[in-house]
């Protein structure tokens, strides 16, 4: 008998694209059981009490100590051991939990940058390719906040490129060091790590190989620190690596293997920069709210106007939506870890090999987190108006602050190229079956449309069939496009950010369906009533936003009976009913105006 359990781990990366996900099959932030509310609450009083009233102090970088001294008390609390295994001194939490502290923190601006630096790229590479004597020396140390660590990937020449990085390791003649020369750029938490994990290439090898640093070590100077637009506060610097002996046990892992850790690494880091930025969207959309509220223009609330209320509406749709896709994505990713566990692979193994099978939905979760939070700062400084342009308000820091997540673990164009190119990487694979699919829609296209079908019963039937007329179109769309270009395909850059932007809106607005039908499923639909127009309102945005993608990636390939024929199967796939999107706004901001707070 198949269990709830057996299924989900049955779920593999990009599958959503061919696979029909029933509700009860994914994890919704609503079931979080009273423990994980209790680390949610103790983060957000770790932010009220130690972030939040200094933010201004922080970002004046006056006080070099102050970020390390708010790390210490991060420690003090666990908040830097989440990760961790109990073992090596820290609390082995499960990786939904881990990201719910990531989402909490997210909101804390300089701070979320340095804590999720020193958490994720610069103590998980450790904690995964470490040997046993590397985790014993660092983790613990690493877990408390004793040492902090930074992460040293990018160089000058080498940006999305990070595999051609120009740092060099040459053995020393008695074979006991590793001697490091090269230069290193946009380092966070560089100017007070005590721990570097950086990357050079030995001798004239193909690949990077990584190595554990510590700033006793020697050889190391670093510039002042970067004038940044935003994330003031976090420490940023270039690091020089002149001579630096590192002893040969120091290598992390094996020779070459490093670019392989950057990717894998990447992979942690992509999701929790998603979810962080949704905890900043939040942040703002609350702030937003509050002001509006508090604000009066022709002897009103400005919330009591249509225009200020679409606003505050969209924000809470596109934060909603996200946040669906993040948690069903880390439970399934939790679900892959404890599969591979009970399959007898080594802990750290499991944890990496989970990521890898969702690295697509990394990638996917990375852009859209990052593209909510924009979106929502950009129209959190028009609710506040003159305000928001103000550096005396709020919106400055959170504008300011949002703009780097888009160009973080990997720029969204490139985790746009990406997502496209693991999908059929897979297919080719054949680790994914996108051919069938694809060549069912393909006899569709010439089929004539069955108009007399009678009608499923349920919750919200039509709906899901728009979202899988959905992933049908884009389907004809690759399929089309991967003949005709077949292997140039990588050249048509604009005509897979198309595509990754259909996949993008199919993954989220199909999570935020399945996240409010097992909402009702629980609770009963009028219990649910504001979530299912948030859902609703983001069906039809993804659909439309779909469309536009579709139409442009087809002209720029098809012609003739070809385009004709495509962009009729578009329009069929494309369809949806009308709704009355503006009632629905309104309903969901006056439901947010009169909690005073983004309340979901």
């Amino acid at each position: 008998m198949s269990t709830a359990t057996e299924t989900k781990q049955a779920i593999k990366g990009g599958e959503f694209l061919i696979r029909d996900t029933a509700a009860n099959e994914i994890f919704i932030p609503e079931e979080f059981n009273e423990e994980q509310r209790m680390i949610q609450q103790q983060c957000k009083d770790f932010l009220a009490k130690e972030v939040w009233p200094r933010l201004d102090e922080i970002d004046s970088m006056k006080n070099p100590q102050l970020m390390p001294s708010i790390l210490d008390k991060a420690g003090e609390l666990g908040l830097l051991g989440t990760s961790v295994p109990a073992e090596l001194g820290g609390f082995g939490m499960d990786f939904n939990t881990t990201m719910l502290v990531a989402e909490v923190i997210g909101a804390g601006h300089s701070v979320a940058v340095a804590l999720s630096a020193h958490t994720g790229i610069g103590t998980l590479p450790i904690l995964y390719y470490g040997n046993d004597a590397q985790k014993q020396k660092y983790i613990p140390k690493l877990a408390t906040g004793e040492w902090k660590a930074a992460y040293c990937l990018t160089e000058p020449d080498s940006g999305s490129d990070a595999n051609s990085g120009k740092t060099k390791a040459v053995l020393s003649p008695d074979g006991k060091h590793y001697i490091i020369n090269g230069q290193k750029m946009w380092i966070t938490n560089g100017g007070f790590a005590d721990v570097y994990v950086v990357f050079a290439k030995i001798d004239n090898d193909k690949n990077l190989s990584a190595f554990i640093v510590e700033k006793s070590f020697g050889g190391i100077t670093m510039n002042e620190e970067e004038k940044k637009m935003g994330i003031k506060g976090s420490s940023t610097r270039q690091i020089f690596f002149n001579d630096c002996k590192v002893p040969v046990e120091n290598m992390l892992s094996e020779r070459e293997n490093g670019f392989k850790i950057a990717v894998n690494i990447l992979n942690i880091g992509r999701i929790k920069l998603g979810i962080a930025a949704l905890g900043g969207s939040k942040q703002t959309a609350t702030q937003a709210t509050r002001y509006a509220n508090e604000r009066k223009q022709f002897g009103v609330s400005i919330s009591s106007f249509g225009a200020i209320k679409y606003k505050l509406a969209e924000m809470a749709v596109k934060i909603f939506a996200s946040e669906s896709a993040h948690y069903r994505a880390s439970q399934n990713i939790d679900d892959a870890y404890h599969a591979f566990i009970a399959g007898g692979m080594d802990s750290s193994k499991a944890r990496l090999k989970a990521l890898e099978e969702f690295a697509i939905e990394c990638a996917i979760l990375k852009v859209h987190g990052s593209e909510v939070l924009d979106y929502v700062t950009d129209e959190g400084v028009q609710v506040y108006g003159g305000m928001g342009f103000s550096a005396e308000g709020p919106m400055d820091r959170a504008y300011r602050d949002a703009r780097i997540n888009r160009i973080f673990e990997g720029t969204n164009e490139i985790n746009r190229l990406l997502t496209i190119d693991m999908l059929l990487k897979r297919a080719m694979k054949g680790t994914i079956d996108l051919m069938s699919p694809a060549m069912a829609v393909q006899k569709e296209l010439l089929a004539i449309p069955d108009f007399g079908a009678s009608e499923e019963e349920g919750i919200f039937v039509k709906e899901k069939k728009a979202l899988a007329n959905l992933k049908k179109a884009g389907l004809m769309i690759a399929g089309a496009a991967v003949q005709k270009f077949m292997m140039k395909l990588s050249d048509e850059q604009e005509i897979i950010m198309n595509l990754a932007d259909i996949l993008i809106e199919a993954y989220v607005a199909e999570s935020v369906l399945l996240r409010v039908e097992k909402l009702i499923q629980q609770k009963g639909e009028k219990a649910v009533e504001i979530q299912k127009e948030l859902a609703l309102v983001y069906l039809h945005h993804a659909i439309n936003k779909a469309a536009a993608a579709g139409r442009e990636a087809i002209s720029s390939f098809a012609e003739g009976d070809e385009q004709r024929l495509m962009l009729m199967g578009l329009k069929r796939f494309t369809k949806i009913d009308a709704y009355n999107l503006k009632e629905a706004r309104r309903k969901i901001a006056n439901y947010i105006i009169e909690k005073g707070e983004y309340p979901f």
